[in-house]
Formats: C-alpha cells, structure tokens, sequence
C-alpha cells in the first residue's frame, strides 16, 4: 500500500524540533478525550500477512506445470475474491480457496498429493508465530500500566484462529476486551462500542489497514492512528485519503508520543 499523503505531517519537508513538538502537542489535544485505543491484530501487532505470501509463492511453484505463477496468483485472487461473501476472512477460507483454484487452474488434472501438501500448507498458517512486532509489547505494558485506557483487541477473521493467535503472541494480558467479527465494517464498530458502552467520539483505532481498520471508524465517528505495514494483502488496499481525526505513525512506539 502506498503512504498517505500528508494526514500527519503539515509539512512538505521535515519539521523542526519546535514544530514537531507543537504537532506532538497538537496530537495529544486531539486524542485527550479518548477513553478506548482498539488495536487491530494481523500486521499491526503481528506479521501475518508476509506468511500468506510465502505460502502462495509457494503454492504458485507446485501449480507450475499448469500456468505461470502471475496467472495463477491473479486467478487465486479472483478466487478469494468472489468465495469472501460466503466464506470470510482467515486461514480456512483461504485453503479452500487455494483448492478450489487449483483444480480450475489445472482443468480438473490436479493429483490428491498436490491437494495434501495444499491442506499442509494451509496448516502452517494455522500455527504461524505471532512474535509481536517491534515496540508493540513495550508500547501496551506501558499503556496498560498507566490505566487511564481500555485496551481493546477489534479484529476480523476467523474465530479459533484469531484467538490461537493472540494466545500465542502472549499479548492478550494487556487487553480488557477482545471481538473479532467477520468483517470489520462501521456497524461492527458501533457494535463494539455500544458493547463497551462508550461513544465512538472516545475511540481510538490503530491498524495497518486504511480499508478495514480506519475508514469504519473514522465513518462511526472514532479517531484513528494508522501504521502501514511493508506488504499488504491486496484486498485491503484503497486509495490514501486525509482527514481531521487521522494520524499516520511510521513506529509502534510512536503510539507514546501521542497518548
């Protein structure tokens, strides 16, 4: 995904130690009323998205004798793409995905050993570390410590998943509530805050994704912190965009700065 442009900085060139100060000073007015931070998950506390290609370059490789790897990532694309309304977000979707496509891929030729390394492939996902990102346990422990903030867990994908995740990454200590939906859309967001019984006004979401994590809470009425990740899923790109109640931060820890 491409960065934004200028939702942070007022600036075209680097500001000066005084002007960033006020623009530090300016953020922290800006966030003072804010009494919930929701964090995303997938590659904004964890990398996730750098296995899933690993996975597909890999998957491309074994679809090899059949079409050329571009082809076969723009027709699994194209697969994913139409199977989201009925099978989601995560790792399941995805594997039937990569089935479904390699037998359209292959007209039908595809051998029940291809399948299985598929299904393994697909299993490796499933058990993929979730060692948080840099800065990001020190960045909570410090949030959490301080008590002035609930911490929230507002994520999409599926279920178990998600939840084996968050367990693994050892992240879940420093957070009072967790959801993860199916999709993460203005009304799932309200929801989350009627369940919280905090108005969307005293929100704050930081994630990686201006598609999923910033544009519904920026629409429900929240403030939004986004952290782009070095690769992104293409699903999730859109165009860059400006608006008053958004900050970009290149670091984690930069979180600090503005809380």
């Amino acid at each position: 995904m491409t960065r934004l442009k200028g939702s942070f900085s007022f600036f075209n060139s680097p500001p000066s130690p005084s002007s960033r100060n006020l623009l530090t000073f300016a953020a922290m007015e800006k966030f003072a009323n804010v009494k919930v931070i929701a964090f995303d998950a997938d590659d904004t506390l964890w990398d996730c998205q750098s296995y899933f290609d690993d996975v597909e370059r890999e998957y491309c490789r074994l679809l090899a004798p059949w079409a050329r790897a571009e082809d076969v990532s723009a027709s699994l694309f194209s697969t994913e793409e139409a199977n989201m309304p009925l099978l989601g977000y995560g790792c399941k979707a995805f594997v039937l995905s990569l089935i479904e496509n390699a037998v359209s891929v292959s007209g039908g030729q595809v051998g029940g050993r291809t399948i299985g390394e598929l299904l393994r492939l697909g299993k490796r996902l499933l058990e993929l570390p979730a060692t948080p990102l840099p800065g990001v346990e020190e960045t909570l422990a410090q949030l959490h410590e301080r008590g002035d903030r609930r911490l929230v867990v507002f994520t999409k994908g599926e279920l178990l998943d998600q939840q084996n995740k968050l367990r693994r990454s050892r992240l879940d200590k420093y957070f009072h509530h967790v959801e993860i939906v199916s999709d993460k859309t203005e009304r799932a967001f309200l929801r989350l805050c009627r369940r919280l019984r905090v108005s969307p006004t005293r929100v704050l979401m930081v994630g990686n994704s201006l598609k999923s994590d910033v544009a519904p809470a920026l629409a429900a009425g929240a403030h939004a912190i986004h952290i782009p990740f070095h690769v992104t899923w293409r699903l999730e790109q859109t165009e860059d965009f400006e608006h008053t109640r958004l900050v970009r931060i290149d670091r984690f820890t930069q979180l600090l700065d503005y809380l």
